[in-house]
């Protein structure tokens, strides 16, 4: 426990990061899924939409210093590439 009052505000303030952060993470995994589970089936509409999804939760991520920003740009070329390969 800290002694000091502003080693206690970090602390608080960590303590809401770290929530926040994996709220996101778990938002992006699971949209991941649903995205992959859509290419799997050959669903081609459903990926289309969700990849804008996973898009937007990745650039949004990376601005917010959640995930890094180069993580989120080579997670969305693997994706892209992915979608592109069942519009064929």
């Amino acid at each position: 426990m800290p002694n000091i009052k502003s080693a206690e505000k970090r602390m608080n303030v960590a303590a809401k990061s770290r929530l926040r952060n994996r709220s996101v993470k778990s938002k992006i995994s699971t949209n991941i899924k649903k995205f992959k589970t859509a290419v799997a089936n050959k669903d081609v509409e459903t990926a289309d939409a969700q990849f804008k999804e996973v898009v937007s939760l990745l650039d949004s991520a990376s601005q917010e210093n959640v995930i890094h920003k180069n993580n989120a740009s080579k997670k969305q070329a693997h994706f892209a590439k992915m979608l592109q390969s069942v519009k064929e």
